[in-house]
């Protein structure tokens, strides 16, 4: 059989970790921890959303619950451990939780968290809409968080991350500075879109409890385990070049007591080590990476 051309997504050239100009965190730290939270909405029996027990399920009272679990309870003693820990914190908000859930925005805004644009609703996927659908989406999000805060979201996070053909573009068009949708690097990274340069930050798909626990089916104790593991070498890698450890949860995956007892675990262990880290948020590696890394 011929071999086929690969096609290019024309975003970013390939850079060996091993080659890159050197640079350091704020305080000459060599690892920038960021914890990356979810706040998502769904659709009553419609649309997309994720079940714990049985994979591909269709939508139901049950799963609906047991989302809807994460915004009523889950988040609020997620709130209180990251109050615990003294831990900074960004959110990625469907922007109908403004509408649906007022009061987790009331406590995201008086911790002096980070909002992070992540579409409508997880009901739905920006991918399958057309260029002018997603760019309403993305203005529609951008606005409902403007309007509550007084500021631009910098970050852009797409439910499921999915983006089209053309995301990439609509989000600098729209403003944004950073997205976290291309997990190709433990070091921020630039993308070319059509009106300029939008930086990736890394952001995990593997230090992450939704596809570890809802979709690997990995355990409390075991997604512990992932964090400290990748926390602990992250730390010893950083003392070769600059990179970015992310712990992404979902508080209807991690907000139930048995698994919370797990993260509180990791975050003491993290903790220990606090002096030796940037503790930060993705818009702070982004700000940072690019004033001392601007775009070519």
């Amino acid at each position: 059989m011929p071999l086929i051309d690969l096609i290019k997504h024309g975003r970013y050239a390939y850079s060996p970790i091993t080659v890159r100009p050197h640079f350091s965190w704020p305080g000459g730290k060599r690892l920038a921890l960021a914890i990356c939270n979810n706040i998502e909405v769904f659709s009553f029996l419609s649309g997309l959303g994720s079940d714990n027990t049985t994979p591909n399920a269709t939508q139901n009272t049950r799963n609906y619950a047991w989302r809807d679990y994460g915004n009523r309870v889950g988040q609020w003693y997620l709130f209180d451990l990251l109050d615990e820990y003294e831990f900074p914190t960004s959110h990625n908000i469907n922007s109908l939780t403004f509408q649906e859930c007022p009061q987790l925005i009331e406590r995201i805004i008086s911790r002096g968290d980070e909002l992070i644009g992540h579409g409508r609703t997880n009901a739905e996927r920006q991918d399958t809409l057309s260029e002018a659908e997603e760019r309403a989406l993305i203005a529609e999000t951008t606005d409902t968080i403007r309007k509550a805060t007084g500021q631009q979201p910098r970050g852009w996070m797409g439910p499921y991350f999915a983006q089209s053909p053309v995301t990439l573009d609509l989000l600098k068009e729209a403003g944004y500075t950073y997205v976290l949708d291309w997990p190709a690097d433990d070091q921020p990274f630039w993308l070319s879109t059509r009106s300029g340069p939008l930086l990736s930050v890394p952001y995990s798909l593997e230090v992450n409890d939704s596809p570890a626990i809802v979709f690997r089916q990995h355990g409390a104790t075991e997604y512990e385990r992932m964090i400290i593991d990748q926390f602990d070498e992250m730390l010893l890698q950083s003392e070769k070049w600059p990179l970015v450890c992310t712990i992404i949860t979902h508080p209807f995956v991690i907000g139930h007591p048995f698994r919370l007892r797990a993260l509180r675990r990791a975050f003491a262990h993290i903790a220990a080590c606090r002096d030796d880290v940037w503790l930060t948020t993705p818009g702070q590696v982004a700000a940072h990476f690019a004033s001392v890394r601007p775009a070519a």
